[in-house]
């Protein structure tokens, strides 16, 4: 079935005579309960709504799994590791993750007795310090390097070292690779990315197929209060519709830029699994539908960078990524990625292809001139 097929058939509501192909948003705190609560599908806000609940049927279908929506992507980070952490425990983390996922490890994880241990993502090099790990934390593509490890080959090590297993699957969605097929206990996502596609949503979700982690991870939601509004995850059911859609063109555009920036004079290096000579290339290409819609590059200076970002007229200078607008950042701004000055990511957008090469090479040209 096509990618698009699936997509659609996943938020569309149940079949009824008379009834819409989408209901609209569910707004409540309490629900009408009389009796025993477990009579009643809908008790209270903070447990469970209709909106979260078709949103998460749906996203469950791509992921091949039971999902969960979070109130942003850092919110099912840290449900997931809450659920498995426990004091004297290890997890081993990508040195070049998304850094707030680190900086949460270190700041509250850490110093609550749970070892960290670190290595990066490229040759999958995680596999080494599995001994012992309660959990292996993977990002793959990581963020925002690019880099790519084997997720069959760790997650079956894992399950030899009696480790669980996380993939955030921010970067490639479920469109592009299905962690939990390839034998991680959990996939992760920053929904606010391509997921939902319009930069105006903070969301999240977390899909697993074991009942009793869902359980877990329900009741840490709830009891955490980490949930999100009806009216965002209506938002987010309705953005998904266009997932493919959107993926599709992010993909190809990002395609063309990376072959443009590989032969560009300015350009020192570019990362994109899709290009034929990345060093992830034959990897991704194994365990990846799709390669993504976001291109590294480095620019030989901050000034370079900043010049090449001011002088784009369809680039937004932003962070994030995943949105419908192409968008891009000068990295080392935030601190916390071992990136060079001139580092760029790059989101590629939904725009004419055409249209983005020729405004990325007028602006290279800018940076170049000084």
């Amino acid at each position: 079935m096509h990618d698009s097929t699936r997509v659609l058939r996943a938020v569309r509501a149940p079949s009824e005579q008379g009834k819409p192909f989408a209901e609209g948003p569910v707004f409540a705190a309490p629900y009408q309960a009389a009796g025993d609560p477990g009579e009643v599908p809908f008790t209270y806000g903070r447990f469970h709504n209709p909106t979260w609940s078709a949103y998460e049927r749906a996203l469950g279908e791509l992921e091949g799994g039971d999902a969960l929506v979070f109130s942003s992507g850092m919110a099912a980070v840290t449900a997931v590791l809450a659920c498995t952490l426990r004091p004297g425990d290890a997890v081993v983390l990508p040195s070049d993750s998304y850094y707030t996922v680190r900086r949460l490890a270190d700041g509250f994880f850490a110093p609550m007795g749970v070892e960290v241990r670190r290595a990066p993502t490229r040759d999958s090099a995680q596999e080494a310090l599995l001994q012992g790990a309660k959990l292996l934390w993977l990002e793959s593509p990581s963020n925002p390097g690019l880099d790519v490890c084997d997720i069959a080959r760790l997650a079956a090590a894992a399950r030899s070292a009696g480790t669980l297993v996380a993939v955030d699957n921010t970067t490639a969605t479920p469109l592009g690779q299905q962690p939990l097929a390839l034998g991680a206990d959990f996939s992760v996502a920053s929904d606010t990315k391509a997921i939902t596609g319009h930069a105006d949503l903070l969301l999240g979700h977390v899909a697993t197929r074991d009942a009793g982690w869902r359980e877990r991870l329900q009741t840490w939601r709830t009891q955490a209060g980490a949930i999100a509004g009806p009216m965002e995850v209506w938002l987010a059911l309705r953005s998904l519709a266009t997932l493919e859609l959107r993926v599709s063109r992010q993909c190809e555009n990002a395609l063309g830029i990376a072959r443009m920036l590989a032969v560009h004079p300015l350009v020192e290096e570019v990362r994109y699994p899709g290009l034929a000579g990345d060093p992830a290339h034959a990897l991704a290409a194994a365990q990846m539908q799709r390669f993504g819609g976001v291109v590294s590059f480095v620019l030989p200076s901050r000034g370079h960078a900043d010049r090449f970002l001011s002088a784009s007229r369809i680039v937004i200078e932003a962070t994030s990524f995943g949105g419908v607008h192409t968008s891009a950042e000068r990295r080392a701004r935030w601190g916390g990625d071992e990136v060079a000055d001139g580092f760029i990511r790059l989101s590629a957008g939904c725009e004419g292809q055409a249209d983005l090469l020729a405004d990325l090479r007028s602006a290279l040209d800018a940076a170049a001139a000084g």
